[in-house]
């Protein structure tokens, strides 16, 4: 009962938070500068994160400007306001998010890159629009989580290797970043934020709410040129990477 209690105490907290996101969106965005709208993405999503009770730690260095494409694993629904709470960062992100309530309005604020993935042709849209925000007069900073679909976080599923190719148009850096929930208190592994096989959307952010204490632990691995590879040789050393970082 003290658990209902406390996640029905969080989901209104946060239910507030995600409005008054919207609210700034629509009343101020317009008239922000970029930075402005970046600290302010950054901020919002530190406060959600604290409303949910989850620590954030970071090792590494997150990348302060690009050009640079983030490359991470995906577990949860929560990954993308973990790494805006970590650092600014544009995302490409299926298109069904787009017509979410609320949460496709502030997604579309934070300047996602929406992507049809069951059509090849859009992938190729998307892909060459990737390399145009990362040429370096633009550094901008693009993330992708290459798996495709989300995991347990225990381990990382094969990497599609397609969107590598705007990295590699644009002589773009990529870095690497291994996402991992654990209970705050034990230091293990949590799979409270899971988004997996059949879990609902709703069932995963009440086991969300419910759950005790919880740290995300970001690791981030240094910027790499291409080096002579090609995508999927470099998704490949992409995903064996985050593995080892998983594991660390």
């Amino acid at each position: 009962m003290m658990r209902n209690f406390f996640a029905l105490t969080r989901l209104t907290r946060v239910g507030l938070h995600l409005v008054r996101g919207l609210w700034i969106v629509n009343r101020h965005f317009p008239g922000w500068r970029a930075d402005q709208k970046s600290e302010r993405i950054q901020a919002w999503a530190q406060a959600a994160l604290a409303l949910l009770s989850i620590d954030l730690k970071l090792n590494g260095t997150p990348p302060a400007k690009g050009p640079v494409l983030l490359v991470a694993n995906h577990v949860s629904w929560l990954d993308i306001v973990v790494l805006l709470a970590s650092c600014h960062c544009r995302f490409v992100s299926k298109s069904e998010i787009d017509r979410w309530p609320v949460v496709g309005a502030l997604t579309r604020a934070a300047g996602t890159l929406f992507i049809a993935r069951s059509s090849r042709r859009d992938a190729l849209r998307v892909v060459h629009q990737m390399a145009e925000k990362l040429h370096a007069d633009s550094g901008m900073v693009l993330a992708i989580f290459p798996e495709g679909t989300t995991s347990n976080g225990l381990q990382v599923l094969p990497f599609h290797a397609n969107l590598f190719q705007a990295a590699i148009s644009a002589d773009a850096p990529v870095q690497t970043v291994a996402l991992r929930f654990e209970d705050a208190a034990s230091g293990q592994p949590s799979l409270a934020a899971c988004y997996i096989d059949d879990d609902t959307f709703l069932g995963s952010v009440w086991r969300t709410l419910r759950a005790p204490q919880q740290r995300v632990v970001l690791s981030f691995g240094p910027a790499q040129h291409c080096a002579g590879r090609n995508r999927q040789a470099w998704a490949a050393d992409a995903r064996t990477e985050i593995s080892a970082m998983l594991k660390a």
